[in-house]
């Protein structure tokens, strides 16, 4: 460990060409399995086939993957993280306090990366697959896009701009949910997400919200649902989420209307 100021430095050891040819393996292994997700379809996924792609005996793959569950869990957490780093490229192009261009932009991102990769964003907010039972592996990968929407909500709810639904009543078993899910926000990852313990239930909730949306308007372009009812998905989706976006109060630029008959 190298040490300069306040900052640390853990030197990591150089790979060796054993470590470098197990890692060009695995990346063929992985890219043939996402080619077999686009002719067959995950629950069709064979480590057999995949070894057949890959010029190698069934043994030989499963010294990389014992499984097909595991060969599986790797797409699955890549896709994640692949789906993750275009939110995140995205949100960094436009600055913090501006919630509702960062949640446009995120949501395009979103979208462009599920219809560059069809059969990744199926994977993963497609059709579960029959006896496939996600480790806990995949739960802090599947939560990179959700943390960036949430920062969004946090950082417009700061400004005084996202729209309370503190008046409408909310079960007391949903409540406790929203509890789980702001210790986990308030822990997660890096800690990256500010101010997520003063998140209020409401806001958490919408979040939520905002996060369903965002992907079921994706689903229904991705599986055909618009077919013979809209013909311009691009600028139908982005109406959508401009609209979700004012409705959670997300342009602080625009005036509030208060609530109830003026006096």
């Amino acid at each position: 460990m190298v040490q300069s100021g306040d900052m640390q430095h853990v030197e990591s050891k150089p790979r060796t060409a054993r470590d470098r040819a197990r890692a060009e393996v695995t990346m063929e292994i992985k890219a043939a399995a996402r080619r077999r997700l686009a002719a067959d379809g995950a629950a069709a996924l064979s480590l057999r086939a995949v070894a057949r792609d890959v010029g190698m005996v069934s043994s030989a793959v499963y010294r990389y993957f014992p499984s097909r569950d595991d060969l599986l869990t790797a797409l699955i957490v890549d896709a994640y993280a692949a789906v993750g780093a275009a939110a995140r490229a995205a949100d960094e192009t436009i600055p913090r306090a501006e919630s509702l261009r960062r949640w446009l932009v995120v949501s395009a991102a979103v979208r462009s990366w599920a219809r560059s990769t069809p059969h990744e964003y199926g994977l993963i907010f497609g059709t579960p697959v029959p006896g496939y039972r996600a480790p806990v592996d995949t739960v802090d990968p599947a939560a990179s896009v959700p943390l960036i929407l949430f920062d969004i909500i946090a950082v417009g709810a700061a400004a005084g701009g996202v729209v309370s639904w503190s008046e409408r009543p909310m079960p007391a078993a949903l409540r406790r949910e929203l509890g789980a899910v702001r210790t986990a926000l308030a822990g997660s990852l890096d800690g990256s997400l500010d101010g997520a313990a003063a998140v209020s239930d409401a806001a958490l909730g919408q979040g939520i919200m905002a996060w369903t949306q965002l992907i079921g308007a994706i689903s229904f372009e991705m599986f055909g649902h618009l077919h013979n009812v809209i013909d311009d998905h691009e600028v139908y989706f982005a109406q959508q989420m401009r609209n979700v976006g004012l409705d959670l109060g997300l342009d602080v630029t625009r005036p509030r209307r208060r609530s109830g008959r003026a006096t």
